[in-house]
């Protein structure tokens, strides 16, 4: 992997190894100092947001690189931190990785380059278009997955609320976002795939837009 801007200033990474790019910036360093809020395995909350907006009015003398990293920043996210990278505090960087190019709005898009460092690999068809939920294809796609196990299930997951955002058809607050990271803390202690998904699937269909 070889970095296309080769310095640690304000743009948007996409790649699909989160990890390594995060160790790849670190290797960047020189004088700068480095902050990282990261949530690799779900979707970058909003207190999450807070957090790198508190940290990016602490005065510095040093440069100071926010490296904001999650598979997903939902448009409430963005929104929220839209002004801070507007209009950054005094010698404060905003670096955001994530996995897809496409949940990125167009005003983030706007202000920050996009740094490609692999390619957006196909959406596989998991088998449920979104845009087009009901309570018959929610069933359908429940029985489908009977024995689907708890590590399948979380690309699920991913995918779904991946195909939501998106698809700008649900009204998805933040107590409804949390419903994604939810169901992956609840995967991880146990709870049978097979309910999460029809907690899931059934929650997101009550938010869809009339």
């Amino acid at each position: 992997m070889k970095f296309i801007n080769q310095k640690l200033t304000s743009q948007v990474i996409i790649t699909t190894n989160i990890e390594e790019t995060i160790a790849m910036l670190e290797s960047l360093q020189n004088n700068e100092r480095i902050v990282k809020i990261l949530e690799e395995d779900k979707i970058f909350s909003v207190k999450d947001a807070q957090v790198a907006i508190e940290k990016s009015y602490m005065a510095s003398e040093e440069t100071t690189v926010i490296i904001l990293s999650a598979k997903i920043f939902s448009p409430l996210v963005q929104n929220k931190l839209l002004k801070v990278i507007e209009e950054p505090p005094l010698n404060k960087e905003f670096i955001l990785v994530t996995h897809s190019k496409s949940t990125i709005l167009g005003t983030i898009k706007s202000r920050l380059p996009i740094t490609i460092l692999s390619s957006e690999h196909e959406e596989e068809d998991f088998g449920l278009d979104v845009k087009l939920l009901s309570l018959a294809t929610v069933y359908a796609f429940i029985q489908e997955h009977k024995r689907t196990d708890a590590v399948t299930m979380k690309h699920l997951v991913e995918d779904i609320c991946k195909e939501a955002i998106v698809s700008g058809i649900y009204d998805l607050d933040a107590k409804s976002l949390s419903l994604f990271s939810d169901c992956y803390v609840a995967l991880d202690m146990g709870s049978p795939p097979q309910f999460v998904l029809n907690v899931l699937l059934l929650k997101l269909l009550a938010r869809k837009k009339r």
